[in-house]
């Protein structure tokens, strides 16, 4: 694919899942142990031969650019294309909400690149692609557009956009919904199109007043491309909110999504810490968990998933609840259906529960 450039917007809205996006991206959250969210569209397009990817940074990049730096383990760091970061604008005509005059503000970069194709892409899914598939369908089908999507198994809420298409794929409707049902047609942000036409959506509609690409650009105006729905019919999570991310990761723990996401053909890739393997002393007990490099285990952690560097001391118990980088948890305390983002101190013989479906959110750098 070295037709096609790949842009990732990180730019989407977290007014859902503020507790652990104060100081971060929603993209930048950390996800199954070792990951953030965006390894997972990065590595796809990587592991489909695209060598061209630019990443549209967020109003908090620090995270971002601390967790991709030179793209050296994507193998992004190239003489020639690799990784580009793509700054908002600050000067204050630039002002207007929506994503769409960052894009504008870009526009140099998208017209000079050499590839024919743009893949544009948002950051907070979870999914492990090939998306050459996606090029093949692209062409077969002449599209102007082709957006990939997913068959929901189950009724959420959200920003969700949902499509119709016909038996050849074609798009008949598409629309923004707060809600989605089983067997709805669920749009995962993805969209493949020839560069020429994704620069002229980005001048016309900012030009003429929009404020926000897909809204303005795509859904107002789709009746004037020529646009094919491309379905993907692997594991796909769409962290949005508190709820969902924390579903994604304890599906994580189910054997075959694993082995979907991460033991397949394409690996997903993210930033290499060296770290020790994990220690579990005598009175350690661990059972259907993920525990990262660094931990050192002296309780109980059960349908758990550590990150690295987290102390457990004695008597503890842990479950069914995600605990980030360098968390300490001292002796006798219970948590269960509870985030501890990174940094948390949980003292002695404290015991913390969530509801099963609405985790309890500790801070990060909080002492209980």
């Amino acid at each position: 694919m070295k037709t096609v450039m790949g842009i990732i917007n990180l730019q989407e809205d977290n007014g859902m899942i503020r507790e652990l996006t104060e100081r971060r991206a929603v993209e930048s959250l950390p996800f199954a142990g070792r990951y953030r969210l965006m390894d997972f569209t990065l590595s796809s397009m990587v592991n489909s031969g695209i060598q061209n990817v630019g990443v549209m940074l967020p109003a908090k990049p620090r995270s971002v650019l601390d967790h991709l730096r030179s793209g050296k383990d994507w193998d992004l760091a190239r003489r020639h294309d690799g990784l580009f970061y793509l700054p908002s604008p600050q000067s204050e005509e630039m002002k207007r909400q929506g994503d769409l005059k960052n894009f504008y503000y870009n526009l140099d970069f998208f017209e000079h690149s050499s590839q024919k194709y743009v893949l544009l892409t948002g950051g907070s899914f979870v999914y492990n692609m090939d998306f050459n598939e996606l090029l093949r369908f692209h062409q077969n089908t002449n599209a102007d557009i082709t957006m990939v999507y997913y068959t929901a198994s189950q009724e959420s809420t959200g920003h969700n956009v949902v499509i119709e298409t016909a038996e050849n794929g074609l798009v008949e409707d598409i629309a923004e919904k707060p809600a989605v049902y089983d067997g709805s047609k669920v749009a995962m942000n993805v969209f493949l199109m020839e560069k020429r036409i994704f620069v002229e959506m980005i001048r016309y509609t900012y030009e003429h007043g929009g404020q926000d690409l897909l809204l303005d650009g795509i859904i107002r105006r789709a009746k004037e491309y020529n646009i094919y729905g491309y379905e993907h019919d692997g594991y796909v999570a769409h962290v949005d909110s508190t709820a969902s991310f924390y579903k994604a990761n304890m599906d994580v723990l189910n054997p075959s999504t694993w082995e979907e996401l991460f033991m397949g053909d394409n690996s997903i890739y993210t930033k290499v810490k060296d770290e020790v393997p994990v220690q579990y002393k005598d009175s350690a007990v661990v059972k259907n968990s993920l525990i990262a490099n660094g931990c050192i285990i002296r309780g109980e952690v059960e349908n758990s998933i550590l990150f690295r560097g987290v102390t457990v001391e004695k008597g503890v118990k842990i479950k069914n609840s995600i605990i980030m980088q360098k968390c300490d948890i001292k002796e006798d305390s219970l948590l269960e259906n509870v985030i501890c983002d990174k940094n948390v101190v949980i003292t002695k013989e404290k015991w913390l529960k969530g509801a099963q479906n609405y985790p309890l959110i500790v801070t990060k750098n909080v002492v209980i």
